[in-house]
């Protein structure tokens, strides 16, 4: 396994718990690793290439509850995964 570095910085944690929330929707569970689109300044984008994150909560019962509120929606998902969110932490695997 590769390096990871602990994701901080406050809009792309934002980015994260919505794609984490979106994903969660798609799948009906709670995904351990998100890709995004990887961030490129200026050029051609290549749209296949996309940084990995590692998604990790910290206590099985925050799991299950999230888990639970999948079915009920991306609304009621999206205010679990935000009470949450202390208990979530994205790690972005480095290449």
């Amino acid at each position: 396994m590769g390096a990871r570095v602990k994701v901080t910085d406050p809009e792309k944690l934002a980015l994260l718990y919505e794609r984490f929330r979106d994903v969660c929707l798609v799948e009906k569970e709670v995904w351990k690793e998100i890709f995004m689109p990887r961030e490129l300044t200026g050029g051609p984008v290549r749209t296949n290439i996309q940084d990995r994150y590692d998604v990790e909560i910290n206590d099985p019962d925050i799991e299950d509850a999230i888990e639970a509120n999948i079915s009920r929606g991306s609304t009621t998902l999206g205010a679990a995964i935000t009470e949450y969110r202390a208990h979530i932490v994205f790690f972005k695997k480095q290449d």
